[in-house]
């Protein structure tokens, strides 16, 4: 699945970004529990230098708990590297991100310590800096891309105080890899008006079937189980009534359902990146 992103917004975020790296102590970056490395932005790691970095793995509560575990792990191999699996509406855990950038930042400040949050959009960058400061002051949604302009936030004040600065939700994901782009897509981080349910579908549920057969079987009922994308998204529309005149499965239908379903959590938690997918990546590219 390509996601569309034009070299002129990649650079305007690239620009905003270094910008405000220059005026902040830590970075905290919000991705999605289900898919960390799919959600990431691929060049924050090259803008931020060796400033330290709080991985946020958002949407917990979506994700199987084991696999954000062990992303956790490998994530904190980084050097200046923390990573954390929180629910973004939840204060207290909002409340132990602050807790752990105030940690990683030098400790010989003065002034209160500086953040900056990113994230590509519908992560729920704007739900976590909503519940931190304990008010509205980032506007949320469940469409992509709703935040438009940078923003400063006051949580604390004095000099122990702690401020957060808010980029757009312009960030692009790893566009060179159309495995995540499907990844992206099934978990709502496209636009539905963008949103190729056919191209998408088929792809993500053989994703599940590798790691959660007993899931997709127990959600959909299936007493035949294709090992093709396609046919197998043609038994899921048979049990949901997704047929059009004569028989036929309406494949489109079936496959919005799909998503939808694995959007919302309806089949349980689910972890669509592994680490082990990307260590064996990492290994290839050595050898």
């Amino acid at each position: 699945m390509a996601v569309q992103w034009y070299p002129g917004h990649m650079k305007k975020a690239s620009d905003e970004i270094r910008e405000a790296l220059k005026k902040v102590d830590v970075v905290i970056e919000i991705l999605d529990a289900r898919i960390p490395v799919s959600s990431s932005n691929p060049m924050l790691r090259e803008l931020r230098g060796s400033k330290p970095c709080i991985r946020v793995l958002n949407k917990k509560d979506l994700a199987d708990a084991t696999v954000t575990t062990r992303w956790i792990q490998a994530m904190e191999k980084e050097p200046n590297v923390r990573a954390v699996a929180i629910e973004a509406l939840k204060k207290k855990e909002a409340d132990k991100v602050k807790a752990l950038a105030i940690s990683l930042s030098p400790s010989e400040l003065r002034r209160g310590v500086r953040a900056l949050v990113v994230g590509i959009p519908n992560v729920g960058k704007s739900t976590f800096i909503n519940t931190l400061a304990g008010r509205k002051v980032a506007k949320t949604g469940d469409e992509p891309a709703v935040t438009k302009h940078q923003q400063r936030v006051r949580i604390d004040g004095g000099r122990d105080g702690f401020d957060i600065a808010d980029t757009p939700g312009v960030l692009w994901p790893n566009l060179a890899d159309r495995r995540g782009g499907i990844r992206l897509g099934a978990t709502g981080a496209v636009r539905d008006t963008a949103l190729d349910y056919l191209e998408v579908a088929p792809q993500a549920v053989m994703d599940l079937l590798t790691h959660y057969r007993d899931l997709v079987v127990e959600r959909y009922k299936l007493k035949v189980v294709p090992d093709e994308g396609l046919d197998l998204l043609a038994e899921i529309g048979k049990k949901r009534g997704c047929l059009r005149k004569g028989g036929i499965v309406d494949l489109h239908k079936a496959a919005e359902i799909l998503c939808k379903e694995i959007k919302a959590g309806d089949l349980g938690r689910i972890s669509l990146d592994w680490p082990e997918d990307y260590e064996n990546e990492s290994d290839a590219e050595s050898e």
